[in-house]
C-alpha cells in the first residue's frame, strides 16, 4: 500500500502540473491523500490547518505586510528616490544605478519583492527613457533591482524560513545585511558598465551639499524604519512581532503627519490590500502544515537526511545540490511555498553536514531571490512588463547580464559564510 505522504507528494506534483494555485494544491493532496488511505479522522486536516498558524511569531507577517503597504503609501518612493539621485546622479548610467540604490532602501522597508519592483519602476521608468535609456533595459534594471527586496532585513520570506527553521529573526535579519548590500553593489557595477557601453549619461544635473543635505533629511525618517526594527530586535527590546507593530505606528506617523502624504480617504484600501495579501501567505502556511504533518509521520526528513549523508560526499556537493533546488524551485513557485515545504527537507541534512542555520537561510532566500527575475514565473518580471509596457523576451536579454552578476555573487555568498555570519557574531 502506498504510504500517505508518497501518496501527497505524487498528488501535490500533480496539482501543480495542471496548474492548481499553491495553497490548495497542498491542502488538497494533503487531504485526499488522507482520504484515500482511509486510515486518518478527516477533522484532523481542519485541525492541523489551524494549528499551523496558531503561533504568536506569525503576527509579525501581517504588521510587516501592513507597514510596507503605508509606507509605500506615504510618499516614501519619491523621497528615497531624490535622495538616490542626488548621490548617484551624477555618474555615468547615474539613473540606473538610482533605481539600484532606491531599490535597496525601500526594500529595508518593505520587504517586498513586488512592491518595490512596483514603487520604485513607477517613479524612475519614465525618468529614464526621458533620459534617452531603452524602455526594456530600464525595466530590466529596475526588476533586477527589485528582487533584493527580500534579501535585506525585514525580509517577510525570512520571518517564514526562521518560523519553520526555529530560529532567531533578529539574528536571520542581521545575517541577511552584508549579503544584501553586496547583491546591490554586483548589481550596480553591471549597470555602470551596461551604460557606459551604450552610452546612457547622467541626470544632467550638479546637486550641491545644500542640495544633498535636504534630500537626505527629507528621507531620514523612512530611512529610520529599518534602524528601528532591528534595533529593537536586536538590542532585546522588542520581538519581531513587536516591532512589526511599532513599525505600522511608525508608519502612519510618517506618512500622515511627517509627509503629510497619507489620508484617511487611502486607509480603507491599505488595510484591505494588506489583508489580502497576509492572508494569501497565511493560507499556504495552514495547507503547508497538513502537508508537513504527513511527511513527518513517515520521517520523510529523516529519511531525505540520511539518502543525502550516504549519497552526497561532502558539504561542497550537498550546496551544489540545494542551490539547483532552490533556483528551480524559485523559478516556478510562490517563495512563501517555497520556503515552508524545502525548509524542513532540506535544513535536517544541512545540519548534518556542519552548515549554519542562518547562512542556510540567506543562500535559500538569495536563490529565491533570483527566481523572482528568472523565467517562466518570475513574479518582478511580470510586475515590471506591465508597468513599463514592454514585452518578455526583450526584457529578459536585458535582464540576463544582471542574472550573471547575481549567480556570481550566490557563489561568493555560498563560498564564504562569514559574509552572513560576520554581524551576529559580533
Amino acid at each position: 500500500m502506498i504510504s500517505m505522504g508518497s501518496l501527497a507528494a505524487g498528488l501535490l506534483l500533480a496539482f501543480f502540473i495542471v496548474g492548481v494555485p499553491v495553497p490548495f494544491a497542498l491542502g488538497g493532496a494533503s487531504a485526499l491523500a488522507m482520504l484515500l488511505n482511509g486510515s486518518s479522522n478527516m477533522v484532523i486536516v481542519c485541525q492541523r490547518m489551524f494549528q499551523g498558524i496558531n503561533s504568536f511569531p506569525y503576527l509579525a507577517l501581517p504588521f510587516f505586510i501592513l507597514a510596507g503597504n503605508l509606507m509605500a503609501s506615504g510618499g516614501i518612493s519619491d523621497r528615497m528616490i531624490t535622495f538616490a539621485t542626488t548621490v548617484l546622479g551624477r555618474l555615468k548610467g547615474g539613473l540606473a544605478l538610482v533605481a539600484i540604490l532606491a531599490s535597496m532602501f525601500f526594500a529595508a522597508i518593505c520587504g517586498s519583492c513586488a512592491a518595490v519592483c512596483a514603487a520604485v519602476g513607477a517613479v524612475l521608468i519614465p525618468g529614464m527613457l526621458n533620459k534617452g535609456y531603452d524602455k526594456n533595459f530600464a525595466a530590466a534594471t529596475v526588476a533586477s533591482g527589485s528582487s533584493i527586496g527580500i534579501i535585506i532585513p525585514p525580509s517577510v520570506p525570512m520571518i517564514l524560513f526562521c518560523i519553520a527553521a526555529s530560529v532567531s529573526v533578529g539574528d536571520a535579519f542581521m545575517a541577511g545585511m552584508i549579503p544584501g548590500i553586496l547583491f546591490g553593489a554586483a548589481l550596480m557595477v553591471v549597470a555602470y558598465f551596461v551604460c557606459g557601453r551604450n552610452g546612457y549619461g547622467t541626470d544632467g544635473r550638479r546637486y550641491s551639499m545644500r542640495e544633498k543635505a535636504r534630500a537626505f533629511f527629507d528621507a531620514l525618517p523612512a530611512l529610520m524604519m529599518p534602524v528601528i526594527i532591528l534595533g529593537g530586535i536586536y538590542g532585546g527590546i522588542s520581538t519581531a512581532t513587536e516591532a512589526a507593530c511599532v513599525a505600522v505606528v511608525y508608519g502612519l506617523i510618517v506618512g500622515g503627519l511627517v509627509y503629510k502624504e497619507l489620508k484617511l480617504a487611502d486607509m480603507a484600501k491599505i488595510f484591505i490590500d494588506s489583508a489580502v495579501a497576509a492572508a494569501g501567505v497565511l493560507l499556504i502556511i495552514s495547507c503547508a502544515a497538513v502537508f508537513a504533518m504527513l511527511l513527518t509521520r513517515e520521517q520523510i526528513p529523516t529519511k531525505i537526511t540520511a539518502l543525502m549523508m550516504s549519497v552526497v560526499a561532502n558539504k561542497t556537493l550537498y550546496l551544489v545540490i540545494v542551490n539547483i533546488i532552490w533556483i528551480i524551485m524559485g523559478m516556478f513557485m510562490e517563495i512563501s511555498a517555497s520556503v515552508i515545504i524545502l525548509t524542513p527537507l532540506l535544513l535536517p541534512a544541512a545540519l548534518a553536514f556542519g552548515i549554519n542555520p542562518y547562512h542556510f537561510g540567506v543562500m535559500m532566500i538569495t536563490n529565491l531571490a533570483i527566481g523572482m527575475v528568472t523565467p517562466p514565473f518570475g513574479l518582478c518580471l511580470f510586475v515590471i512588463s506591465d508597468i513599463a509596457k514592454v514585452k518578455l523576451m526583450p526584457l529578459l536579454k536585458n535582464v540576463a547580464p544582471y542574472l550573471i552578476a547575481m549567480l556570481v555573487t550566490l557563489f561568493v555568498i555560498c563560498a564564504f559564510p562569514q559574509l552572513s555570519l560576520f554581524l551576529i557574531s559580533r
